[in-house]
């Protein structure tokens, strides 16, 4: 397979507004556009939603599996793997929740951590659940080694990561630690929404046990969408702590939901909660097509690409960058440490450019469609700041 796509074709179909040239959008860590396809779709069920009558149960159903099939797909999982959320604390908080834990037990984490995955194990801390958040290196980075090292202590029964750090683009190596709490009967989750869409994912070849992941960035979706990966083995043991009525076995079966069979469904389905907003997953699956249809290898080649390219210019200009160096810890986020962030925000917003300010530095994240030139735009007021 080709590493390269008709980048202008995507451009001018997908992301019209690219071609005005009035905006170079590297913010994508923050909020993803909406391809042209998905906000199609939204449209579409918009209009139907003025006129329930057009949209039958059937419809409805449909368009919760296709998005689990598609999100089955960026993780390398099955759809019966796959329950729909609509956001990444939901997906941690299935994890947090429904986890077997006791009080004395040990909930290992990083320092620096995005709050969604941090508050929600904190809330365990009434419960007597102990959190242990190991120290970052001094470059503010995760530390592995001693985070793997702290795996070794007596009763450590999560380990709970970002894939991706939000602040510093620094990529755990997921393989690795999978590895180590498997064979220690530790069970990993993982907060992957800065990852999917940038970078290829084997959730359970990394041996991951809960995975969550929101829509909005990365790939490309509406706010309110998103899913949890959950290993089929846990999916069957665990029982939901939020009750919906769509977990359970007969659901579908509009003529028998007086019945009350609490029998949960045998996959992750059991962990979905009442209606969903169906017009926003329609959105979901679009956008997910797409990433699916350029490949996500093709995009994190691309990525990676860019991601070089601005890493390259700027150390040689004498820049502090807080991304590691090394592709295999780097997904599409690129962070840079300047002297004044919030001036230099402010002359990359007068330029056009659209990024991120994270705890006091300049953070890039450009996507499928961002082009050498978009990222030299950027490139060209921050070499100026060094």
């Amino acid at each position: 397979m080709p590493d390269t796509y008709d980048l202008e074709a995507l451009r001018r179909v997908e992301f019209p507004w690219t071609t005005r040239g009035d905006r170079v959008y590297l913010n994508h860590a923050s909020t993803g556009p909406l391809p042209m396809r998905a906000r199609a779709a939204l449209a579409i069920w918009t209009d139907w939603r003025g006129e329930p009558w057009r949209i039958s149960d059937e419809m409805e159903f449909e368009v919760m599996d296709r998005a689990r099939t598609h999100a089955a797909r960026l993780v390398g999982a099955a759809p019966q793997e796959i329950a729909l959320t609509t956001n990444t604390s939901h997906g941690i908080n299935i994890a947090a929740r429904c986890l077997p834990l006791r009080a004395g037990d040990i909930v290992v984490s990083s320092d620096r951590e995005f709050p969604a995955n941090v508050y929600p194990w904190m809330a365990l801390e009434r419960e007597g659940i102990i959190v242990n958040q190991i120290a970052c290196t001094p470059a503010g980075l995760p530390d592995e080694e001693r985070i793997l090292a702290a795996l070794e202590r007596p009763r450590v029964k999560v380990l709970t990561l970002s894939w991706v750090s939000f602040a510093t683009g620094y990529t755990v190596d997921l393989a690795r630690l999978g590895r180590e709490c498997r064979e220690r009967g530790i069970y990993f989750v993982v907060d992957a929404i800065q990852g999917v869409g940038a970078r290829v994912l084997d959730a359970p070849g990394c041996n991951i046990d809960i995975l969550a992941c929101g829509g909005q960035k990365w790939l490309l979706s509406p706010w309110g969408t998103g899913f949890a990966y959950i290993r089929r083995a846990l999916a069957e043991q665990l029982e939901p702590r939020e009750i919906g009525w769509l977990a359970v076995r007969g659901s579908r079966d509009f003529n028998r939901l007086v019945d009350y069979d609490f029998t949960w469904h045998d996959d992750a389905r059991r962990f979905e909660v009442g209606t969903l907003p169906y017009q926003d997953l329609a959105a979901f699956c679009a956008s997910m097509e797409l990433l699916h249809e350029v490949s996500v290898a093709r995009i994190a080649t691309h990525v990676r690409s860019l991601v070089d390219a601005m890493t390259t210019r700027l150390r040689e200009a004498g820049a502090t960058v807080l991304t590691p160096a090394e592709a295999q810890r780097r997904a599409g986020i690129l962070t840079v440490r300047v002297k004044n962030g919030q001036r230099v925000s402010e002359q990359l917003s007068a330029a056009g450019v659209v990024c991120g300010l994270r705890e006091g530095a300049i953070r890039l994240s450009p996507h499928l469609y961002t082009t050498r030139e978009d990222i030299d735009r950027a490139l060209d007021v921050l070499v100026r700041a060094v």
